[in-house]
């Protein structure tokens, strides 16, 4: 995943600059690399400061998330983030936040880059942890009384941790979580 987000992240920027052999694009001005945000890695690199609890994550889900995921994050026109466990070998899987994503950090950098849906990236630090730790409850992954920061959240044992297997071509190399891949 952390390979992933750096793909992403070098991607977005090769938008900004396009090859001149076509004439298109102009390079990227620092503040529009700077923008793009800093990727969280599993181990928790790049983590800000701050934190939340399931019942601020709650109150925010509502006024924020809900519209979209329902009150429950049961999905509406935004999918579902809850359910799904023990259907990912069955003919009808449910990927969901619970079911199908290895890591909380990867939870935390997805909602505080694209979320809401219509204003993504202006929920602040706190209100990220406090989100991602309501979608955690309601998956019963975590507890109602934890606290979710940069410390706490890399260590969430998300239940399909296990279910990826690392790429094989030799060409990919096998990075370090957090550490830069080899090219």
């Amino acid at each position: 995943m952390w390979k992933f987000s750096a793909v992403i992240l070098v991607s977005a920027v090769a938008l900004f600059a396009q090859s001149p052999k076509y004439g298109v694009g102009r390079p990227a001005t620092p503040e529009q690399i700077r923008d793009l945000g800093a990727a969280i890695a599993p181990d928790g690199t790049g983590l800000p400061e701050g934190s939340g609890t399931v019942a601020a994550g709650r109150d925010l889900f509502v006024s924020e998330c809900a519209r979209c995921h329902g009150v429950k994050a049961e999905g509406d026109i935004g999918p579902p983030l809850v359910g799904g466990r023990g259907t990912l070998n069955t003919a009808k899987p449910l990927k969901t936040v619970g079911s199908y994503w290895p890591y909380a950090t990867t939870v935390w950098d997805f909602i505080n880059r694209a979320m809401p849906f219509d204003r993504p990236g202006s929920l602040k630090p706190p209100e990220v942890y406090a989100v991602v730790a309501y979608i955690l409850n309601l998956n019963d992954i975590i507890g109602n009384d934890q606290v979710m920061d940069a410390k706490s959240l890399p260590k969430v044992k998300m239940p399909n941790r296990d279910g990826f297997v690392a790429d094989p071509r030799p060409d990919v190399g096998k990075p370090d979580v957090g550490k830069k891949a080899k090219r």
